[in-house]
């Protein structure tokens, strides 16, 4: 029977996402990989990432869901806003600039003809990643999970009509309330479990899964493995 494969949050951090894929023995004729977004900031590597993700995408038939911070990457690189630039700039951004720019100044005092050189390069040169993270959809759903980056908003009936930015962003209104009509799991990322449990590891409720270690912040990269109605853990430590 397949594996379904499950990893969140990589934010740049390439290494432990290959070593994850090795340690697993990842092979995508057998498992189904889902991704569940927030592929770039924070971490060295966001260029990197997204070239492998949309690989797995195009090549090796994984899903790829889109998070806020591939939002916001989209978002800077197609509107002037100032307010844009500076949740991007605050939120982990520069990493990801310096990853696909190789220009001096980038840092969070740039100015902005500094930002627009940037832009501009983005734009011509991974225009095709700007153009996939934004067309990448907001859940997936089979037989056994939902699968979403933030959660679900409880207050909203049919959780599919819920807003973009809930399926990005909601946090404790998610996590805090429990789900009794859903007949299957949630399976999120964007909450560190750490904020939840005080620990990395992966998070089991009754009626959701967040599997965000926090890799970026130096902890660690969770995987959720379900085989056979079963869940595996594994991790890989950010050291």
């Amino acid at each position: 029977m397949k594996r379904t494969i499950m990893i969140s949050d990589i934010h740049g951090c390439i290494d432990q996402f290959n070593q994850m894929l090795h340690l697993i023995k990842y092979n995508s004729i057998d498992d189904q990989l889902i991704l569940l977004g927030d592929y770039v900031d924070r971490g060295p590597n966001s260029k990197v990432v997204v070239d492998k993700v949309i690989e797995l995408v195009t090549v090796h038939h994984a899903i790829a869901l889109r998070g806020n911070h591939d939002q916001r990457l989209v978002d800077l690189i197609n509107n002037d806003s100032e307010l844009i630039r500076s949740k991007f700039i605050e939120h982990g951004g520069i990493p990801t600039l310096q990853s696909y720019c190789d220009m001096n100044n980038i840092n969070s005092e740039m100015s902005n003809e500094i930002l627009n050189k940037v832009k501009d390069t983005m734009k011509t040169s991974y225009g095709h990643h700007i153009d996939f993270l934004s067309k990448l959809p907001l859940y997936y759903e089979d037989h056994n999970h939902i699968y979403v980056h933030a959660g679900l908003n409880p207050s909203v009936m049919d959780w599919k009509n819920q807003s973009e930015h809930d399926f990005m962003y909601i946090k404790d209104e998610f996590i805090r309330h429990t789900f009794e009509n859903l007949n299957k799991k949630v399976i999120f990322g964007h909450t560190r479990t750490m904020d939840i449990q005080g620990t990395s590891d992966i998070w089991f409720s009754d009626d959701k899964i967040g599997i965000d270690g926090g890799c970026a912040y130096g902890m660690q990269l969770n995987c959720l493995i379900f085989q056979e109605g079963l869940y595996i853990t594994e991790q890989v430590k950010n050291c």
